[in-house]
């Protein structure tokens, strides 16, 4: 499989696997030279730069945090994980939110999300009056225990 990019801002850097075995590709920030300083509990929407086209609608682009980044900073991103459909051709920009109790700035140029490239399952919708029944049931939220 071939992802297709486009730079769509100057100092824009090709998503690239740290290592062979690495899953997912880094997303790098273009920020300019003075950064963006993300305040404890602050969020920003951070640009990467680049636009994707994948292959087709049987793909999605999942943007994921470094686990690095959250662990040793408190930076993730502030939706989770980001969404990126088939059919979006815009600028690939990471949400991120500090939850730290210190100031964080995100350099130009620094790695600051994962984006994976992954198979959708695309079904068919259908509405109906009952589901299959399972041990589980509707037990949500904690109800398989805690070990």
């Amino acid at each position: 499989m071939v992802l297709k990019y486009k730079k769509v801002r100057p100092g824009a850097a090709l998503p690239g696997r740290a290592t062979p075995g690495s899953a997912a590709a880094d997303l790098r920030a273009v920020c300019g030279d003075e950064g963006v300083t993300l305040q404890p509990m602050g969020r920003a929407v951070i640009p990467t730069g680049i636009a994707v086209e994948l292959p087709g609608p049987e793909y999605v682009a999942l943007v994921f945090a470094r686990s690095g980044l959250a662990v040793k900073n408190g930076l993730t991103l502030s939706n989770g994980v980001g969404v990126i459909d088939s059919d979006y051709r815009g600028e690939i920009s990471v949400g991120l939110v500090n939850l730290s109790d210190k100031p964080y700035t995100v350099q130009n140029g620094e790695r600051i999300a994962q984006l994976a490239v992954m198979p959708v399952a695309l079904p068919d919708m259908l509405e109906v009056e009952t589901l299959t029944d399972t041990e589980r049931g509707t037990g949500g939220f904690g109800s398989t225990g805690r070990q």
